[in-house]
């Protein structure tokens, strides 16, 4: 899934626990009639990934929608949502076709067939 719009505020690598746990917080709003601010964050080696972004930039984030469930300690299940990034790029920079920088590939029909074919010629492929 993906989530696209325009960077509203990038937070700060936040460290969690004894083990390290790292976790950063970035928000989109999305450009549509009811604009949303959808919180995604980034954990671990992936924090570092918002390095090259700020405020202002619109972007196309790659997440994975996460569940889980809490018992708190009077035995109520809770249940809780994250949306988890592993991937952002800019869209001011992105192609419309193909690979960046690469030109637009022409349709097919702009060809010609090849008319000069010899069945008989000897073909040095190894396959």
């Amino acid at each position: 899934m993906e989530v696209q719009g325009k960077v509203k505020m990038i937070g700060e690598t936040q460290t969690f626990g004894s083990n390290g746990f790292r976790k950063r917080e970035i928000v989109v709003t999305t450009e549509e009639q009811y604009p949303q601010h959808i919180m995604v964050e980034f954990v671990q080696d992936k924090t570092d990934l918002l390095n090259n972004y700020q405020v202002g930039q619109n972007v196309k984030i790659s997440i994975n929608l996460r569940g889980r469930e809490w018992v708190n300690p009077q035995g109520e299940t809770k249940y809780f949502n994250s949306i988890q990034g592993w991937r952002i790029e800019n869209l001011q920079d992105a192609a419309p076709q193909g690979a960046p920088g690469m030109p637009p590939i022409p349709p097919a029909d702009a060809f010609e067939p090849a008319n000069n074919l010899n069945t008989e010629d000897h073909d040095d492929l190894p396959f």
